[in-house]
């Protein structure tokens, strides 16, 4: 009798062991998927501003959002590219590598400029309102 007591809570504690770990690694996943689309929410404001200041290169603008630890991969970047380039917010030229292919160089149009300005003033009103949100609450 003590044996099928201690067997069946064997089993119930690695069932509940099981359980918890399954409930934490669904938890894990589902802030990691969050915490992904916040980043990409914010990844056209990094991009332009990282262009802003002068021509680049792709591998340019995935170093620089990699030293500031917006961790994307070249997938993520070159339709963001495309996209802003096909809605007149960028524009590019090749110039000729020394060290292999021709390379493509971005910058910034005028309207993009002008998204960005729009797009860095929203962030700091959307950044001062969540940072309102987060202060301690007083008793």
């Amino acid at each position: 009798m003590y044996f099928k007591i201690i067997g069946t809570m064997y089993y119930i504690v690695l069932f509940f062991t099981l359980y918890l770990h399954h409930i934490t690694k669904i938890t894990r996943m589902k802030i990691d998927k969050t915490n992904a689309q916040m980043r990409k929410g914010v990844l056209e404001l990094c991009v332009l501003s990282v262009i802003s200041d002068q021509e680049v290169y792709t591998s340019d603008i995935l170093l620089s959002l990699k030293e500031a630890q917006l961790l994307v991969v070249e997938g993520t970047v070159y339709p963001l590219l495309t996209r802003l380039k096909n809605d007149g917010v960028l524009k590019y030229k090749w110039e000729e590598s020394s060290s292999g292919p021709p390379r493509k160089y971005y910058s910034l149009t005028d309207q993009g400029k002008e998204k960005l300005k729009s797009l860095t003033i929203t962030w700091k009103q959307l950044t001062d309102s969540v940072k309102q949100l987060l202060k301690p609450k007083k008793s």
